[in-house]
């Protein structure tokens, strides 16, 4: 969801009340509830948050707007991110000079392209980031974290 102040970001588990609002001005992240998004945001599914990037114009938001199963571990599916959005935190660019809104649509150009290039991966069961044999050899502790723990 989009408001002119926020991003807010809804899972879409069963059962889960929890929404990770960004602030478009502090850019401080917090984690809320549903009934605090305004019925005025504008919502549009996205797939994940891959993460935010600091251009000239300001905080740019990136999020996966398509994603196509290529696969399963255990089990588990993952997933191939295929299109993405680049939001802005900023509301204008007014603040910008000539040559600040050239260097930043180049900026914003350079960094379509790379996300234009095959090779993004992700699932929200199974741990990407370790490889098999490193989780095979951690302790039941670290098993039992969340993702977003490890």
């Amino acid at each position: 969801h989009i408001t002119p102040e926020k991003f807010y970001v809804e899972a879409c588990d069963d059962g889960a009340d929890d929404v990770l609002a960004i602030d478009r001005v502090s850019t401080e992240v917090t984690l809320t509830v549903k009934k605090d998004v305004p019925p005025s945001a504008v919502t549009r599914p996205i797939y994940g948050i891959l993460g935010t990037i600091r251009l000239v114009a300001g905080t740019y938001l990136i999020v996966i707007t398509k994603k196509k199963k290529v696969g399963e571990i255990f089990s588990h599916a993952i997933w191939k991110a295929t299109d993405f959005d680049i939001l802005s935190y900023k509301k204008t660019m007014l603040h910008l000079t000539d040559i600040q809104l050239q260097d930043n649509k180049v900026f914003l150009s350079m960094l379509n392209h790379v996300l234009s290039v095959d090779g993004f991966y992700f699932s929200t069961t199974y741990d990407l980031t370790h490889t098999l044999q490193r989780l095979a050899n951690t302790s039941p502790e670290f098993q039992e974290m969340s993702l977003l723990e490890r």
